[in-house]
């Protein structure tokens, strides 16, 4: 039997409508604005450079980026991509035991799946829209436990988690001797008045480690790059010894180092993303979708009627996610990408023709 990818962005399979047009993807959460020229331009200049193997630590990467974000270089671990690092994340920690939300990203789940690691799961109640914003949560931590897994914003729902609440499951996880991992790879797109990282709790916590990716800010997932960070130096040199020192190539160190640099690009995109996420959601709700959460770059909403949406709209050129196989729950729910106007008219004309169609049956 073959793997069966359940990921968005899966542009492969087929390629083409069959009217020869390229689909619109809308199944994978990546910055609207696209590659930003001045990657581009650090990825070219860095061909020169692959005749040498990659520096296995990415110091001159982790000194950028320690100082974008005002943390000790050793804070600091690089990845091919964020899911790289949960599962090395698995390895070094080699948890018996985790707590995961349902829903949530399926790549946690699959990592601690290689190291025989036991799931329990946190279900989130549609009666509350999937929010996290529960004390009970902190009751489901118990000495059992050996690592929290918390996404925030949600995948895919959207929904944040309060700082509060999970100083309490942080506070709760240290009382355990369990590690806290805080997926923060989607914190970028959420509006200025509700984003907030808890990285400044590193140094206090060494119990804590933050997720974050360059591939959904800076719309670069064929480079892959992602990164975790800890306060722990016993669990930054476990990462490293958890898989081939080469693991970062120089392309991608490059590359991020010069996506620090686009202060201009980030500060566009957020305004873009925040306008965008607005029309999606009104647009959706007029169409008779619940939508839920939606805090990032990616509309969650339930729409039971047509029961193929994703088919209809397949048909029509767009590719949008199905969260059906997402545990805790069901057919109906999906998960769109937020892009541009011009765009989301477009899917937005296709979502409404593909009702109509349904109505006619």
């Amino acid at each position: 039997m073959m793997y069966k990818y359940e990921h968005g962005g899966d542009i492969y399979t087929e390629k083409l409508t069959k009217d020869g047009r390229p689909f619109v993807d809308y199944s994978a959460n990546i910055n609207p604005l696209g590659l930003p020229l001045g990657i581009k331009q650090a990825v070219q200049q860095a061909l020169k450079l692959c005749i040498n193997y990659p520096d296995p630590f990415c110091r001159e990467l982790a000194e950028v980026t320690a100082s974008y974000l005002q943390l000790p270089q050793d804070y600091i671990f690089f990845g091919n991509g964020a899911a790289d690092v949960l599962f090395r994340l698995a390895l070094a920690l080699k948890p018996g035991r985790a707590l995961l939300l349902a829903p949530t990203f399926a790549d946690y789940e699959k990592a601690l799946r290689t190291v025989d690691c036991k799931i329990s799961y946190y279900n989130l109640q549609e009666a509350r829209d999937f929010a996290a914003d529960n004390n009970d949560i902190v009751d489901a931590i118990t000495p059992d436990t050996d690592l929290v897994v918390i996404c925030n914003p949600n995948n895919p729902t959207g929904q944040l988690t309060s700082r509060e609440l999970l100083v309490q499951i942080l506070d709760k996880c240290r009382l355990v001797r369990a590690h806290l991992l805080i997926d923060e790879c989607f914190m970028d797109f959420v509006s200025e008045e509700k984003a907030f990282s808890m990285r400044d709790l590193l140094a206090t916590y060494p119990e804590l480690v933050i997720l974050k990716a360059f591939t959904k800010t800076f719309a670069m997932p064929g480079i892959r790059l992602g990164y975790c960070l800890s306060g722990s130096s016993e669990l930054i040199t476990a990462l490293h010894q958890s898989g081939q020192d080469w693991n970062v190539s120089i392309l991608a160190q490059e590359a991020g180092k010069a996506a620090l640099k686009e202060h201009e690009y980030l500060a566009k995109s957020f305004k873009l993303i925040e306008q965008e996420r607005s029309y999606l959601r009104n647009r959706l709700a007029a169409l008779g979708a619940k939508v839920y959460g939606s805090e990032a770059n990616y509309i969650f909403f339930y729409l039971p009627q047509p029961e193929n949406l994703s088919e209809l709209l397949h048909e029509r050129g767009y590719l949008i996610r199905s969260c059906a196989n997402y545990h805790n729950l069901q057919a109906g729910y999906y998960r769109i990408a937020v892009k541009t106007r011009v765009q989301n008219r477009a899917l937005i004309k296709a979502l409404k023709e593909a009702i109509k169609t349904c109505a006619l049956y």
